[in-house]
């Protein structure tokens, strides 16, 4: 496995780690709400599950522009359809869009 391979592959499980960690605390969330908990546990709670979200979003993003970034010139060059190993690639004010998307 390439070093990119490998990076690449480090970053997906990290942001399923993430993004397992958010689908724990929704379901805390759940329980609480089902349970009658009181205000402060479950906004805490939901507190810790928009923050996990965000996070995963940001740590998409930043694997994005590692690993599919390409600039206007490239795209151009290729084709507005470009992709690389079967993957659409995403241009530089996509990518922007997306990461504006999450604030």
């Amino acid at each position: 496995m390439s070093t990119a391979a490998a990076d690449q592959a480090e970053a997906q499980r990290r942001i399923l780690n993430r993004l397992k960690r958010a689908r724990g605390q929704l379901n805390a969330v759940i329980d609480a709400v089902e349970a009658g908990g009181d205000c402060r546990t479950v906004v805490t709670q939901l507190a810790a599950v928009s923050s996990a979200l965000d996070r995963a979003g940001f740590a998409v993003i930043s694997s994005a522009m590692r690993d599919c970034a390409t600039d206007a010139a490239d795209v151009d060059a290729e084709g507005a359809d470009a992709a690389v190993d079967g993957k659409e690639r995403l241009t530089f004010d996509e990518l922007e869009k997306l990461f504006l998307s999450l604030s």
